[in-house]
């Protein structure tokens, strides 16, 4: 699917030749480990980065440039998956095939070199102007999760199920790592990145594979690293026989969110991933599921219900929104769903279903290229040769006993509900 060139040791080129697209897509990936106080500063240097650089001092003349160029897109972006920290330089461009005069690829990737290695550096360090105004930016990020009560009760879920770990720390730190950075300790982390962060580019479209990798080679510096494994292994906290912790909080809102955790020993890398994914679909996951036609449309016990899983951590969540007096009841029903499914109360419409939406969800993303490089950036951690016609297969083969079968894998840990004070 991607063809793979090693340029240096822990850095690597992906390029899909394709004429799929009238574009030309690129992304740069710098992955690290994840830890609260480094994901603070990627994520204010993600912003820098994106303001401007050596060639382009203010933003707006940056993206003058840009608008120049066709309308290109070129921003930063910051994620987490698993135990890692993802940073991201994204660009897309128009094909030169398409232009009748002028050529926008080189000065593209030209460009991206900039952002990357040419950083706004003022006395050797970042700009404080623009340091201080990104702060002030990713610290409103932050606060706004709590504006957001599904948001903020999904976060307090993950803080009680995995109080230590990577699937509850925040992907943009907290607002005191924030407060902690200066111009002088961003540049820092800026060269560590550079210097030390495993990187994969990835090139979509209908270009030469051989002169493409000649222009990356020639702009992208990169010197060799040791890349370090940043395999996680989800601890599972209970088990069946465990008590289950119900948690309520209170704010100022009117319906309540009821948030609950499963833990599963299914995740990403086990053999019955794809088994867990058709289960999950089954569950909560779409609108023929279990929760979704029996908690929300059968009983009206909801507002909304569904549940997804969290693969790289081992979890499943299920969130619904509902009166706050109705907490016993909906848990009660939550739960009944599950047990269905545990003692084989499975349909073939229900297999055939969610087939059916996984099938399309995995067509629909690869139909842009962006969607291409995500989820085979995702996906190449368990074959470097995956193709979506690997995961079709294998939801093809999953049977209603493999279905019952990896919901006795799934116990719940945790309930919380997040509803207002008038319900006390």
């Amino acid at each position: 699917m991607f063809e793979k060139i090693e340029l240096q040791k822990g850095v690597s080129l992906y390029i899909r030749k394709s004429e799929q697209f009238k574009t030309i897509n690129f992304s740069v990936k710098f992955k690290t480990e994840l830890n609260q106080d480094s994901a603070a500063s990627r994520t204010v240097l993600s912003n820098v980065l994106q303001d401007s650089n050596a060639q382009y001092r203010t933003e707006t003349e940056f993206r003058n440039q840009l608008d120049e160029l066709y309308g290109t897109v070129l921003y930063t972006d910051v994620g987490k998956r698993g135990a890692s920290h993802i940073f991201t330089v994204n660009a897309e461009c128009v094909n030169d095939e398409f232009l009748t005069q002028g050529a926008v690829l080189d000065e593209v990737i030209g460009l991206i070199s900039a952002v990357i290695f040419e950083p706004n550096i003022v006395n050797g360090v970042f700009d404080e102007a623009i340091v201080n105004r990104e702060k002030r930016s990713i610290k409103e990020r932050i606060r706004s999760i709590y504006d957001d009560k599904s948001r903020y009760a999904q976060k307090r879920l993950l803080e009680l199920l995995r109080p230590d770990g990577p699937a509850s720390t925040s992907t943009y730190g907290t607002e005191k790592d924030v407060d902690a950075i200066t111009a002088r300790s961003l540049f820092e982390t800026y060269t560590k990145m550079i210097q030390e962060d495993e990187i994969d580019i990835y090139i979509v479209g209908d270009i030469d594979v051989k002169t493409m990798t000649e222009k990356v080679k020639k702009l992208f510096h990169f010197e060799s690293r040791e890349v370090q494994d940043r395999t996680h292994t989800p601890e599972r906290e209970v088990n069946v026989k465990h008590e289950e912790n119900h948690v309520m909080e209170q704010q100022d809102m009117k319906q309540g969110k009821l948030h609950l955790g499963f833990s599963t020993p299914i995740t990403f890398t086990h053999p019955d991933y794809v088994k867990m994914q058709m289960t999950n679909g089954i569950f909560g996951g779409f609108a023929h599921s279990k929760l979704f036609m029996n908690v929300r449309e059968k009983e009206s016990m909801a507002y909304y219900a569904s549940s997804s899983y969290a693969a790289h951590y081992g979890l499943v969540f299920v969130t619904a929104g509902i009166d706050a007096e109705l907490e016993e009841k909906a848990v009660n029903l939550i739960k009944q769903q599950l047990v269905a499914i545990q003692q084989g109360e499975i349909t073939d419409l229900e297999l055939e279903q969610t087939r059916a939406l996984l099938t399309n969800g995995i067509k629909s993303a690869f139909d842009s290229a962006r969607g291409q490089i995500e989820v085979f950036d995702q996906y190449k951690e368990l074959d470097e040769h995956f193709s979506p016609e690997v995961l079709i297969k294998g939801w093809q083969s999953v049977t209603k006993a493999d279905v019952q079968e990896m919901a006795t894998e799934i116990v719940l840990e945790v309930v919380y509900l997040l509803s207002g004070r008038e319900s006390n």
